[in-house]
């Protein structure tokens, strides 16, 4: 784990837990403490898969960025409760492959707000608008978002693990039916979430206690069947393999024989607004 504290900006609580800092442990990450980490070693006990979760996410995040610059043409980024734009994230992804390449990440939580702008001053093309991504007008509407992208253009929507936030299917729908119609034509949309196991599924119960313990500090957490994460995209046209294990999206290597439970549960995919 990290080899030393590291120092959060001022104002920002180190007391309890903090579910951007607890991802960034998972993902082996030095911006948390050891508050963070113990809740990361308790979710471990509780579903061992759970770092493995988080570092497929974000390989598949990457998989779909460098797609979307690469093969869709996609220069500009609006990537919706980033957490912290720590190593390998986004901007990294994107302007690795084009330079030029523009992304906004949105949060509304004041630890990631506060550290991602110290992190993103050295870049001149990625930048932080604090926002709630179950606001689409007003994250439409800030005025960083307004400065930096350009809304006549295709733009590549991204929601890593954000939606489960949301506990209502149908205002998750509403959700992204706001951006879509908000998004220009030829845009995408990037999604992964943790689908719901199957009630009879040996593993689920502890799936189920792992949610609930999420659930304690980071609210809503809802697990999802496929076809109501399909219903999330709405009216696009899904790019092949459709909704999928989010292993089988694009690989880029041989996938496993057999795939541990918990990363099957990881569904992913992206879609295009004709």
């Amino acid at each position: 784990m990290a080899e030393h504290e590291w120092q959060p900006p001022t104002g920002v609580d180190t007391s309890s837990p903090n579910l951007a800092r607890v991802y960034d442990s998972l993902l082996g990450g030095k911006d948390n403490f050891e508050v963070d980490r113990e809740l990361h070693r308790q979710l471990e006990q509780l579903v061992p898969e759970i770092g493995d979760v988080a570092r497929e996410n974000r390989k598949w995040l990457g998989r779909a960025v460098r797609w979307l610059v690469r093969v869709a043409g996609v220069d500009q980024f609006l990537d919706l409760g980033s957490g912290l734009p720590t190593t390998q994230n986004t901007h990294e992804i994107a302007q690795a492959v084009d330079p030029d390449s523009i992304v906004v990440y949105v949060d509304n939580d004041p630890t990631v707000i506060a550290h991602g702008r110290v992190l993103l001053d050295d870049n001149d093309r990625s930048f932080f608008c604090p926002g709630d991504l179950a606001d689409p007008a007003a994250v439409f509407d800030h005025p960083v978002v307004k400065e930096h992208l350009d809304l006549d253009r295709p733009i590549g929507l991204l929601h890593g693990l954000t939606l489960h936030h949301i506990a209502e299917l149908e205002r998750a729908q509403q959700v992204m039916v706001g951006y879509v119609e908000r998004l220009p034509v030829g845009s995408y949309v990037a999604m992964s979430n943790i689908g719901r196991p199957a009630e009879d599924s040996p593993e689920a119960g502890r799936v189920f206690e792992g949610v609930e313990r999420l659930r304690e500090i980071a609210g809503g957490f809802t697990l999802r069947s496929h076809d109501e994460l399909a219903t999330l995209l709405p009216g696009l046209e899904p790019v092949e393999p459709g909704l999928a294990v989010a292993s089988d999206w694009w690989p880029e290597g041989p996938r496993p024989d057999r795939l541990p439970y918990a990363l099957t549960l990881l569904v992913a995919g992206v879609a295009r607004k004709a």
